[in-house]
């Protein structure tokens, strides 16, 4: 389906296929917040279509890209094995917790005024736009002392004490 005419209509659909309410989506859009008419706008047909297939899209290139890591993965593993052991177990371990062999980890970043807890499975629910925001603000919140400068390899220990 293309982009729908009405402009408005397409910045609502937007809105909600990234997952806001149907009233954040209304009002996003430029419209005058109002819940039935913003109720009415996400049941409509076309608009309803829209939102699906910019959905489906996400999802297929998320589909993809996790298929382009895996690749990667098998290809660093493949040419590095032999020569260090530890390279081909590491892309074994990634291509594992990308696949969900491992219970999802939390991350604990403790900063003087605020504790930020994230899970990969929130990780995972971000959009790439997110995603470039919070890289984009690591280095202030780092410079905040709100994230650790280095990894301090504690996943690792942790991760290696469930491998056999």
């Amino acid at each position: 389906m293309p982009v729908l005419k009405n402009a408005r209509h397409e910045k609502f659909a937007q809105a909600r296929a990234k997952g806001k309410t149907a009233d954040e989506a209304y009002a996003a859009a430029g419209f005058k917040p109002d819940r039935g008419h913003a109720s009415r706008l996400a049941s409509n047909g076309s608009v309803r279509e829209r939102i699906d297939e910019i959905k489906s899209r996400v999802a297929e290139k998320a589909e993809w890209t996790a298929a382009e890591r895996l690749r990667a993965l098998k290809s660093i593993f493949d040419k590095e094995s032999e020569k260090d052991a530890r390279i081909g177990i590491s892309a074994i371990a990634e291509a594992n917790k990308m696949q969900g062999a491992y219970a999802p980890s939390k991350h604990e970043h403790k900063g003087q005024f605020t504790v930020i807890n994230i899970t990969a499975k929130q990780l995972d629910a971000l959009t790439e736009d997110e995603l470039a925001s919070l890289e984009s603000a690591y280095p202030v919140l780092q410079k905040l002392g709100l994230v650790a400068a280095e990894h301090s390899g504690s996943e690792a220990e942790e991760g290696s004490a469930e491998e056999p």
